[in-house]
C-alpha cells in the first residue's frame, strides 16, 4: 500500500467499521446508552475524515446543514454569553448529532443493502420493546425482574416508564411497515391479517399507559390515513379498535385508564396551573427576557429557580407561574421547541424551524413521488417527533437525540436513494 492510497485504505475500513457498530445502535439506544453516543461519535468522526479524504466538502455547505450548523454556533455563543464552561462544552459536543445525522444521508446509508440491514434491526429492537411490555402487562414483570410503574405504566425492558417514547419512534419504521405492505396486496386474508396487526400495536400504546406517546400515535395515524390511500380504510378501523381498547382500559387496565383518562382530564381543565403549564410559562418567562440568544445549553435547569422569572404572563392574566419556584423546575422545559427558544433564543428557534421544515418537506414529496412505503413511515415519525403540540423528554440527550437523528438520517438517505433511481 503506497502512501497515496493510504486516504482510500482508511475510508474503507472506517466505513466497514462504521456501520458494523451502527447495526447495533437500535438495540443500544434502548439499553446501553453511553456505547450508543460512542457509537454516534465515531460515526460523525468517521465522516469528517471522509470528507477530508475525498476533498468533498459540498454536502456541509448544502440543504439543511448550514442552519444546523448556525443553531450550533448560537448554542456555542449563548452558552459563553452565560459564562458556564460546563455549557459550553456541552454546546460543542452537540455538533456530533447533527454530522451523525448528515453522515447517514450522504455515507453510510447510500446502498439499499445498509438501508435493508438498518431496517432488520431497528425491527428487532421494536420487537422487544413491544414483547417485554405484554410480558409486564401479563406476568407482572418484565424480564429484569421489574414490575410496572407506580403510576401504572408498562416500563417495557427498562426500569422507568421509557417505553411509550421509544415505542412511538419505533412503530411506523419498525413495525407499521409490515401491515401497509400487506395491505397493497389484492388477498383478504392479508388484509385481514395486516388489519390485525395495525390494531395490536395500537391497542399496545393504549395498554403501556403514556399519554403523550399514545396521543402521538394516534396523530400519527391520522396522517397516514391521509398520506397513503390504499390504507384510509384499515387505518380507520384500527383506529376504532384502538378507541375501543381506550373505552375498555377500566377493565383491561385501571392505572392505565387512571393515567390516561382521568389524569389527563384533571391536568386539561386547569392547564395553565397544572406542572406542565408552570414549566412552559416560566419558559417564556426566560425566552421573553433573553429573546435573542437565550440562555445557552441546560440554561432552564440553571436559572428556572431565578426569581426574576417566577412572575405570571401579562398578556394572560389567569396564567399564573406560581410563587414556589420548584413548581415551574425541571431538568427541561418538556417541549423541544421551547427547549431550543430557551438554549439559542429566538434566532435559534427560527434556524431550528426551517431545519425540520426542510426534513419534512424533504421526505413529504418522495413520499408522494415514490412507492417506497418507508419513506411515508419516516415522514410519519418525524412528524410524530417534531408536533410542537406535545410535551416532549429533551432533545438534548442521548435518548432523545440518538432515535431523532437517527430517523432523520435515515429517512434523508431513503429521499437520496429514491432521487438517484428517478433520475
Amino acid at each position: 500500500m503506497t502512501l497515496k492510497n493510504m486516504p482510500v485504505f482508511f475510508d474503507t475500513h472506517l466505513k466497514k467499521i462504521a456501520f458494523a457498530l451502527f447495526f447495533f445502535l437500535p438495540f443500544l439506544q434502548l439499553r446501553g446508552r453511553s456505547i450508543a453516543d460512542f457509537i454516534i461519535s465515531f460515526i460523525a468522526i468517521s465522516f469528517l475524515l471522509h470528507t477530508v479524504f475525498k476533498k468533498n466538502y459540498r454536502p456541509l455547505l448544502q440543504g439543511w446543514f448550514p442552519f444546523a450548523l448556525g443553531l450550533w454556533a448560537i448554542m456555542v455563543l449563548a452558552s459563553m454569553l452565560d459564562h458556564s464552561l460546563h455549557a459550553v462544552l456541552e454546546a460543542l459536543a452537540i455538533l456530533r448529532y447533527f454530522v451523525f445525522a448528515k453522515a447517514l444521508e450522504e455515507w453510510l446509508l447510500q446502498g439499499q443493502k445498509e438501508q435493508k440491514v438498518l431496517s432488520f434491526a431497528v425491527t428487532l429492537a421494536g420487537l422487544w420493546v413491544l414483547v417485554e411490555c405484554w410480558q409486564q402487562y401479563l406476568f407482572g414483570v418484565n424480564i429484569w425482574g421489574y414490575p410496572r410503574w407506580g403510576d401504572g405504566a408498562l416500563t417495557g425492558p427498562f426500569f422507568s416508564p421509557r417505553a411509550g417514547p421509544a415505542l412511538m419512534v419505533i412503530m411506523f419504521p419498525g413495525l407499521m411497515i409490515y401491515p401497509m405492505r400487506m395491505m397493497q396486496h389484492k388477498a383478504l386474508s392479508k388484509k385481514i391479517t395486516a388489519l390485525g396487526m395495525m390494531s395490536f400495536l395500537l391497542l399496545t400504546m393504549v395498554i403501556v399507559g403514556q399519554r403523550m406517546p399514545a396521543l402521538l400515535v394516534f396523530f400519527g395515524f391520522f396522517i397516514c390515513a391521509i398520506l397513503i390511500r390504499t390504507t384510509r380504510v384499515p387505518v380507520i378501523l384500527a383506529t376504532l379498535i384502538g378507541m375501543g381498547g381506550l373505552a375498555c382500559l377500566p377493565v383491561l387496565s385501571p392505572p392505565a385508564y387512571n393515567k390516561l383518562v382521568l389524569h389527563f382530564l384533571e391536568q386539561i381543565r386547569d392547564f395553565p396551573h397544572s406542572p406542565y403549564g408552570q414549566i412552559y410559562i416560566r419558559a417564556t418567562n426566560m425566552v421573553y427576557a433573553h429573546p435573542l440568544f437565550g440562555l445557552g445549553f441546560d440554561g432552564f435547569r440553571r436559572h428556572c429557580a431565578d426569581a426574576v422569572y417566577i412572575y405570571g404572563m401579562p398578556q394572560l392574566n389567569h396564567f399564573m407561574a406560581g410563587m414556589d419556584p420548584v413548581v415551574g423546575c425541571n431538568i427541561h422545559p418538556h417541549n423541544i421547541y421551547l427547549e431550543i427558544a430557551t438554549t439559542a433564543g429566538l434566532t435559534g428557534l427560527v434556524l431550528f424551524v426551517c431545519m425540520v421544515l426542510i426534513w419534512l418537506k424533504k421526505l413529504l414529496l418522495a413520499a408522494v413521488a415514490s412507492k417506497d412505503l418507508m419513506l411515508s413511515m419516516l415522514f410519519i415519525t418525524l412528524c410524530m417527533m417534531f408536533w410542537p403540540l406535545a410535551s416532549t423528554s429533551s432533545l438534548f440527550t442521548e435518548r432523545t437525540a440518538g432515535w431523532a437523528f437517527l430517523m432523520v438520517g435515515w429517512g434523508l438517505a431513503l429521499v437520496k436513494s429514491a432521487n438517484t433511481q428517478r433520475a
